[in-house]
């Protein structure tokens, strides 16, 4: 529907149509409990602001939030999706490794990538800090991964149309028809924003010592399908590709701070504009501890990170360490995880038994839920003529940008497949867990059912407890994961877990061994076990029962069924207690006498009185200026930066409102030393990994997180910011940058 020419991107700063500051749009947001209709402003409720003088430029925001909320609102409202009726029919897909270009090839492109001043982007701006060569390592191996306008299937199934109450309900399709109540249905193919035209996008398999540099191109603004876009995903068809979290220079790390100052000097990359982002795959300071394990890539794109995540800019790149074998791929070498290596003849590998699973929650349009977001006032898709109910979108994904208490999905998907099956040989597995979800916390146990999957509307559950769509009430626990790796690497030691977390962004990396359950009696061929979430978030904001918080037995939604099938051989270990599967890097002995001097950020909501914005000590993201501690126990407010080859504490503190927050902090992992005041370097039993290294932090209401982190070998700009995605795209973010 939103076929129209993009408008060029805009500066921040700069006035939106109609003589508002798109930043100050932002800072309105949702105001307060009601959520104030941005739209409004521009149409019936512009009268009523210009008779209280309040419509000059910005002069529609001086009235408090107290009295826009009195005066605008919009009702918060989200479509039931459509009930899959045969889930675990389809079969997990599981993403090969994307094959390099050949160097006759990409040397023969108009624009090579190189180390030239001007070869990293398509504006001849930028050059890349660091070249292998000054590492002493080769050229990197080259990918060209683009931007594409697509479409994508959730399920096979066909579907029920159900109501909030999971009744039967009427739907409708693109050309107008209105199918009566109990019919059922296929999906329509969703649009989707994808990397090289697939969700999730390509799967990199990269190791330590070989680099690797991507080129990323935008085709955005192609159509060859004639695709209707919705109303979300960046209105300009911009992207900006951020390697999770790859220690990576500005130019190649897809940071908003950077991309607004340097490069483009804009929100992202346009239509037909290419950048080259160089992954050193080097650790920090060269320090063999540093090395991680999996990244993945997603868009970073100022204002609309969520929405084109949602959209579909989702990539994985596990990597691995082929130094003395330790974590090559091959289970017959160094920690021996399992794993069984295959070299393909374009370049690339992969590895059996080595399975990477990102999780992601959507929801599908019912055709009668009123698309109004603070977004459609901005003017930002106006062919979608917003507010309005879009029976052609029946089916395919809905998204709200800005929703006053957060956005979470009721179809739960592995790598883009709604409740898939994956059949494993009697053997172990390692599995990379990754969240893509916008807001929603996940929290998994292995069950065994016996009577298997019931729909939860045939429950009689409705509203909220429809979200994940079927239950398996009779499970139980019956297998153990072994973790070996956080978002941060391996572990300095394996934990064995009868449940884990994962928060948006984050990755842990498991062992199962399907030879056996955990009474240890061993399985046979054809036992089903069945991954469930059993953490119940009805919305973003955080989640209302869970194993650490209110446990809620009856909340067990499978989310991949696993059948188990033939022996296969196994020449992999689990690691035994006490065994080392990587040192931490230490910490310094007097790590206690920096306290005083530790930066200090505080997340919030933008207001006392009402639900303005995201902020950050009290103030929305500025992509050109850097960020500003709160004042530390030294009495100082010093700036977010740091000198290059430097360590420093960080202080991140959750300002409450009964929100959760990930937070991430790019470029460096950091170890967790305090917790709410208390010595973390041991770990803690809500957060057991604090004693690894972690990119992201998370925050329970109220929380406090002391972190020790470096600031090694790159200078310039990062962000760090929440990865709640609603909350990032609406100011919660802060610039730093490492100085000379």
């Amino acid at each position: 529907m939103n076929t129209s020419t993009p408008s060029e991107p805009q500066d921040p700063r700069e006035l939106e149509p109609g003589g508002v500051y798109r930043r100050t749009v932002l800072r309105l947001g949702a105001a307060g409990g009601l959520g104030a209709a941005l739209v409004a402003a521009r149409g019936f409720g512009g009268p009523v602001l210009a008779q209280q003088g309040l419509l000059s430029p910005d002069g529609a925001f001086a009235a408090s939030s107290t009295t826009l909320g009195d005066l605008l609102f919009y009702v918060e409202a989200f479509p039931t999706s459509p009930l899959i009726l045969s889930p675990f029919s389809d079969p997990l897909p599981i993403p090969k490794a994307l094959a390099p270009v050949p160097v006759s090839t990409f040397s023969r492109w108009a624009k090579p990538p190189g180390p030239g001043v001007g070869q990293q982007n398509s504006f001849g701006s930028e050059r890349h800090q660091i070249w292998p060569s000054a590492l002493g390592y080769p050229d990197p191996i080259v990918y060209k991964i683009d931007l594409l306008l697509r479409t994508h299937s959730f399920t096979t199934s066909q579907v029920l149309p159900i109501d909030s109450n999971g009744k039967p309900t009427a739907s409708f399709d693109a050309y107008g028809a209105t199918y009566a109540a109990g019919t059922k249905r296929w999906l329509p193919m969703s649009t989707i924003y994808g990397f090289n035209g697939t969700f999730p996008g390509p799967r990199i398999n990269a190791e330590y010592g070989k680099p690797v540099l991507v080129r990323f191109e935008n085709h955005l603004d192609e159509n060859p399908l004639g695709l209707d876009r919705q109303d979300f995903g960046s209105p300009d068809w911009s992207f900006l590709t951020h390697l999770h979290n790859g220690h990576t220079a500005p130019e190649s790390d897809g940071n908003p701070h950077y991309c607004m100052t340097y490069g483009p000097k804009s929100t992202g990359y346009g239509p037909q504009t290419f950048c080259d982002n160089l992954y050193l795959n080097w650790p920090a300071g060269g320090d063999d501890r540093e090395k991680q394990s999996f990244f993945w890539f997603h868009d970073h794109r100022m204002d609309h990170t969520g929405s084109n995540v949602y959209k579909g800019m989702v990539g994985l790149y596990p990597i691995y360490d082929p130094k003395n074998g330790t974590d090559m791929g091959d289970e017959r070498q160094g920690l021996r995880l399992p794993g069984v290596r295959r070299d393909n003849p374009d370049g690339s590998f992969d590895v059996d038994y080595d399975v990477p699973l990102a999780f992601y929650d959507c929801r599908l349009d019912d055709g009668v839920t009123t698309h109004q977001d603070v977004h459609d006032g901005m003017g930002e898709f106006p062919a979608a003529k917003n507010p309005a109910t879009h029976p052609e979108w029946w089916g395919k994904t809905f998204y709200k940008h800005f929703p006053n208490h957060g956005f979470v999905g009721d179809i739960f998907t592995v790598n883009g497949t709604a409740y898939p099956t994956m059949v494993v040989r009697r053997r172990k597995y390692r599995f990379r867990f990754l969240d893509a979800s916008i807001a929603r916390i996940y929290e998994f146990k292995l069950m065994a059912s016996t009577t298997g999957p019931k729909s939860s509307a045939s429950l009689g559950y409705g509203g909220d407890e429809l979200e994940g769509q079927y239950r398996i009430p009779d499970g139980q626990q019956c297998m153990q994961f072994t973790q070996i790796a956080s978002d941060g690497g391996l572990l300095p030691f394996a934990i064995k877990r009868d449940s884990f977390e994962l928060w948006p962004a984050k990755r842990r990396e498991v062992i199962v061994d399907f030879t056996r359950y955990q009474d240890g009696t061993p399985t046979t061929k054809g036992d089903v076990v069945y991954l469930t979430n059993v953490m119940k978030m009805p919305n973003g904001r955080m989640w209302s029962n869970s194993s650490r918080f209110s446990p809620d037995p009856n909340y067990k939604v499978p989310v991949l069924k696993f059948v188990i099938g033939d022996d296969a051989p196994d020449d992999s270990l689990i690691p035994q207690p006490g065994q080392l599967l990587r040192s931490l890097p230490p910490l310094p002995g007097n790590w206690q006498s920096m306290l005083d001097n530790r930066l200090v950020f505080e997340v919030e909501r933008g207001s006392s009185s009402a639900d303005v914005e995201w902020l950050i000590n009290g103030q929305p993201f500025d992509p050109t200026h850097v960020g500003t501690s709160l004042k530390n126990p030294a009495g100082k407010t010093p700036l977010a930066q740091q000198k290059r080859g430097s360590f420093n504490l960080w202080e991140i503190r959750n300002g409450g409102g009964g929100w959760v927050h990930p937070f991430h902090l790019h470029m460096e992992e950091h170890r967790v030393v305090m917790r709410n005041g208390k010595d973390a370097t041991k770990g803690s039993a809500g957060h057991p990994d604090d004693v690894s290294r972690e990119d992201l932090t998370a925050l329970d209401p109220g929380e406090s997180v002391i972190v020790y982190r470096g600031f090694r070998d790159f200078v310039g700009p990062y962000v760090a910011h929440c990865h709640n995605l609603a909350h990032e795209d609406h100011a919660m973010m802060f610039g730093w940058e490492i100085t000379p």
